[in-house]
Order: C-alpha cells, then structure tokens, then sequence
C-alpha cells in the first residue's frame, strides 16, 4: 500500500473545493457521471481504431445507492485506470487525462466530454470519504484502490476488481444526506445527464403491482442516448421534432410554431434546435427555457450571456464545445466566440423567420399574434436584428389586414400626409372604445392600425426614430383635422372672454378624480363632428405606457393622467350655447405686488352661461361615452336622464 499527499500547491485547496470550486453542490453528479461517460467512449475509441481488441459487452454507466452503507457509487465498464493513471490525473490535481486523450485521438473523439481536470474533485463537496476501485482494459494491469478523506493524504493499494472499468464510492457527509434519496439522484440525473451519449443507468423500472409499485427485471435508464439535435435535420421528420420538444419539457402540452434546427461546424462548433412558442404576454414568463450543453451534459438554463436577451423567449437547447465556461461549468465568461455564437443565432432566426414569412404569407400572418412580442423584442433589442426584421415584422389594421411597413406606408402615403409632408399612422388600441373615431377616420378615407400588443407604445417610438417624416397618432388623442393637418387651422370665431366664459360652465360638469385632470380646449372643427370630444396628449399617454417597462421612466408613470375635452365651436349645439351667454362688463384692479404704485381698474367683459347645466352635461357625458369612459355613477345618471327626455 502506498500513502503520499496530493499534487496541490496549497494544503487549502480541499475548503476551496467544497465551498467556492462550484457554484451548486449537486453539480458533483454531473462531473463524476461525465467522467465515466468519458471513460466509456475512450474505450470505444479505442476499440474503433483497433487498439482494443477485447469484447466491449455491457457499456452502461450505472449510479446506485447503499442506504445503509451510507454511499453512493458511480460505475462504468470504460477505459480503467492503473495505478500510474491514478497518481497522474487524480493525485496531481488539475491534470486532465481528457484532455491529452482528445489531442492524442482528436479524430476519433468527438465525444469526448470532459476537459477540464478538477471535475472528480467535485465529489468532496458532499462526501466525507471517496474511493476509486478501478481496473484497467490494459492486460496485466492490476486493479487500484485510492481512498481519501477530504484532505491532501491519500493511500493506493493493489486489490482485486472483477470487471473492467471504475468504481467511484461517496460515502455521503452527514450534512449532505438528501443525496441518498432515490427520488433527489433521479432528478438530478435527468437534469444534467438526459441526453448523454451512454446509457445511464439507475435502478430498476418499477410497475404498479396489486396496489403498489415494485421493481422489474429491466434497467431504468433515465437518459435519450440519441437527441435530435445530434442527428442530421435530413433524418428528422416533423413529428421528431415535436416528440424532442415534449422530451424537452414534458409538462408543457401546447405545440411549439415552429422549429430552426442549429448545426455549424466552422468557423465554431455549435448544434441545437430552438422552438418559437407561443408569446402573447408578460416578457418574463417563459424566460430560461433554453437549455445550454457541452457536449450533451446539461450546464444551464441562465443563458443571457450566450443569446441575445429576447431570444431567452425562445425555448430548446444550445449545443457548443466552443463555448468558454469555468470549472463547474455553471456560468459562462465573454469571448469572442460567444458574440460569433451569438451573432450567428440571431442570423440563423431571422433567416426562418423571413423564409416562412416568404413562402407561406397566409400561414405567417395566422402565427404573427403568437411572435408578435418575440419579433418586437428583437427589434427593440437589436439593431441588427431590426435591419432583418422589417422584411417580415408586420402591422394588422382594425380591419385585419395585414401589412409590412413599406407595404403600409405605401397603402396610407397619399390620403395620411399633411400639410408639412409627414405620414401620419393613426392607430388603436381599443378600438370599441374608439369606434367613434375609426369611423371619422374612415369617412376621411384614412386607415386605422390595431396596435394593442405589449410592446407596441415602444415599437412605435422606434419606427418614429427610424423614420424622420413618419409619426404616430392613436386616433382618439386629437381631432382628425389636428392629426393629419391639411392646412392651417381654421381662425377661432370666439373671443378670448367667449372662451373663458365657456370654459367655466364645462368645467363644472366634469367628474372630480384625483388620479385624472381634465382640461377644457376649444377647437373650430368640422359642424358634422361631435360637439365635444375627450381626447388624451400623444406624448404623455406615450410616456406613462413606456414607464410600465422602463424604470428610468418612472417619473411619467406617477403623473396624474390628463385629458383634454375639447368644445368644437362650429357644432350648431355649441354656437347655441354661446348664443345663450350673457355679458356684462366689470371693472377689475390688477394684483400689485408689494412697494408697487397700485394700478387703477380696467373694465373687462365677462360672459356666463348660466341655466344650462342639463344640456351642458348631457355633452360632456355623450364626449365620455363616444370615447369609452363613461362609467359608474356618470353612466347610470346619463341613462336616467336620456329616459326622462324619452318621456
């Protein structure tokens, strides 16, 4: 038997190990079943290049548990070690027996996992003792046993070994013993080893037997040896895809839209396949649905770093050897092949997205209010993005039509451009609560777009931005002669006194709220248009729905919302109103401030309207009504009062 101390530079490296090597205690499941996966392909290798002669049989790597015993053991039939393997990759810590073996075989070994040395040493985060029982596929090695207990001694000793391969035994710490449970080592199984290449074993399947479960003779293998995307998009059919999407998530029952299959080989490596669900709200909900591989071990689903933030929306997986990580593969680093990675993704979504979109506009526009919020994201996100974007981003009006930008503008220019050469968008977002501005709209022969998504207040200000003779007016913000000025406004008829006078007797029809202000204008519109209407500022109503997404702008989300009710002065029910105003003239003294000489008093002339609060009410309703506002208390009065007039 042998003692020694590990091949470490400081006697501290085993407290490193067990609380800042990695990042998840779990993880040691993953690195110990990757190495035997690693073990058991070099076999393989070997095997193929004729280096090993010997019958291959079971290849299985198994993970069992002794309750009793305290332990829990990692088992494959692979490559073996012997004692001079031993000391060189396992007592000098950080030397990586992969990773010579990749650059001695690197045209037989695409599989292998493991590169990165300290991966075995994950154990002692969990173990109080770990022992490796292993016999090497060299003829007439013997069979090694190294034990350690989490501190630099070590001893290895000759023993006896039956079969080929390597045992690893964790005899599990006090503090750590949720790792003994069948049901705790079953999900982390699934979790980090679904889809490696070897057959991992734990236990036996069970079948619910006279009123309980109990094991049968069959292996429970918990992993796809196989994934889709490790085969060729040419071997694959629809319902392969889908079948992958559902071993993926197994809890999600709606369909994915659509697939984009990731396979390059220069000039990085990188496979995968990415779905588009279905995205209708909430940016956040389904975030961290893409899974992130090397080489088939599960790393993360936290993959900010390696997409483009909304391609997080998207759900799969992403398959790279290229792509840096540290020791416990937990998070991953900035490099230059991450931002290739990265700029090739969004290169390879854009390109289906516009090829769908070119092929089969009709099945396109059915999908667009699943990847609507996807597609705007991007765009928001992404300049590169938004340049490939616009061929296939689509608008759809209240008639639901559907159109590209360039097709848009070119449906609207003529009619939808004003007097100082802009294109005017009109749009809803509401468009019962705006039925009465729609149809004005299109009785002038303008369009009406259906902009009521989640992103669309941002999208608009972005198109606006990227066009300097576009803008955006939702149709009920304005009068349509204000929206899309033709010519100079029309001279106001009423004095400035006609107009204060006005101004009072609407003002005390209005609903008292804190949370809202009203404020009465006067505009000289069409006779046909209604008598008063309740319109809201573009700008301002713009900036409270953008704070809902944007802290910086939380100063406009606290503001009181503000309305304008603006008194057309042509209606013929208006210039009634101010027929029936009175005048008379008052004299007033100007304010003086202190040391000021006080000022005489002027005569001025006052207009009142007085004696009219039934009809200028029943106005001010019908303004509320006519833009979907009225309600409670003001409806149910509207209603009483348009029943005595019935009478």
């Amino acid at each position: 038997m042998a003692t020694g101390n590990i091949g470490v530079t400081s006697t501290n490296i085993f407290p490193v190990i067990k609380k800042f090597l990695y990042s998840d205690h779990e993880i040691f499941l993953r690195e110990l079943v990757s190495n035997a996966v690693d073990a058991t392909q070099k076999l393989k290798t070997l095997s193929s290049v004729g280096e090993f002669q010997g019958e291959l049989g079971d290849m299985k790597v198994r993970v069992s548990i002794d309750k009793n015993k305290k332990t829990l053991t990692v088992t494959d039939r692979g490559i073996g070690m012997t004692a001079e393997e031993v000391d060189k990759y396992i007592n000098q810590i950080a030397f990586s027996g992969a990773e010579e073996f990749v650059n001695k075989y690197k045209d037989n070994a695409a599989a292998i996992i493991g590169h990165f040395g300290l991966g075995f040493y994950s154990a002692f985060m969990v173990s109080d003792k770990v022992e490796i029982f292993s016999q090497s596929y060299k003829e007439d090695a013997k069979a090694v046993h190294w034990s350690c207990e989490g501190n630099p001694e070590y001893t290895m000793e000759d023993t006896i070994k039956a079969e080929r391969g390597t045992d690893i035994v964790l005899h599990i710490g006090k503090d750590y013993e949720e790792y003994l449970e069948d049901s705790k080592i079953e999900g982390l199984l699934k979790k980090y080893c679904r889809f490696l290449p070897i057959e991992i074993v734990f236990g036996k399947k069970k079948e619910w037997k006279d009123g309980k479960q109990v094991e049968t003779e069959e292996d429970n293998v918990v992993n796809f040896v196989n994934p889709a995307w490790t085969r060729s998009p040419q071997d694959l059919k629809e319902e392969d895809y889908t079948e992958f999407y559902h071993q993926l998530y197994p809890d999600q029952f709606e369909e994915p839209l659509f697939h984009i299959h990731l396979n390059v080989d220069y000039p990085f490596n990188l496979t995968g396949i990415l779905y588009f669900p279905r995205i209708k709200n909430n940016l956040d909900v389904r975030r961290h649905k893409i899974q992130l591989y090397c080489n088939q071990v599960f790393v993360t689903d936290e993959v900010e770093n390696i997409v483009p933030e909304y391609l997080t929306l998207l759900h799969g997986v992403i398959d790279s050897p290229d792509i840096p990580l540290n020791v416990s593969r937990s998070y991953l680093q900035s490099d230059a092949n991450v931002k290739k990675i990265s700029s090739h993704i969004t290169k390879k979504v854009a390109d289906k997205l516009f090829e769908l979109y070119r092929d089969n506009k009709e099945d396109f526009q059915n999908k667009w209010e699943d990847i609507k919020l996807f597609i705007q994201f991007g765009m928001l996100s992404d300049e590169k993005f938004y340049e490939r974007a616009t061929k296939f981003a689509l608008l759809k009006n209240v008639n639901s039509e559907y159109f590209t930008m360039e097709e848009y503008l070119d449906k609207v220019k003529e009619a939808q451009t004003d007097k100082d050469g802009n294109v005017v968008v009109l749009y809803s977002q509401d468009p019962d609560a705006n039925y009465t501005h729609i149809e004005r709209a299109k009785q002038k022969g303008y369009d009406v777009l259906l902009m009521d998504g989640e992103l669309d207040v941002h999208y608009i200000s972005q198109a606006e931005q990227k066009n300097e003779k576009l803008r955006f007016a939702r149709v009920d913000s304005d009068l349509l002669e204000n929206l899309i000025r033709k010519a100079d406004a029309p001279k106001m008829e009423l004095s400035a006194e006609q107009q204060e006078g006005l101004r009072k007797a609407f003002e005390t029809q209005l609903p008292l709220d804190q949370k809202l202000n009203y404020y009465v204008t006067f505009e000289a519109a069409a006779e046909d248009a209604l008598p008063v209407f309740l319109v809201q500022n573009e700008f301002m109503r713009r900036m409270r729905e953008m704070s809902a997404h944007q802290q910086g702008m939380a100063f406009y989300g606290n503001m009181p919302e503000q309305y304008n009710v603006v008194v057309n002065t042509n209606h013929p029910l208006v210039k009634d109103l101010v027929a029936q105003m009175t005048s008379e003239t008052v004299l007033e003294t100007p304010e003086t401030k202190e040391g000021e000489e006080p000022k005489e008093a002027v005569e001025k002339t006052v207009f009142t309207l007085a004696g009219h609060d039934a009809r200028l009410a029943e106005l001010v309703d019908l303004a509320f009504l006519a833009s979907g506002k009225l309600k409670g208390e003001a409806l149910s009065k509207f209603v009483a009062r348009s029943l005595e007039l019935l009478k």
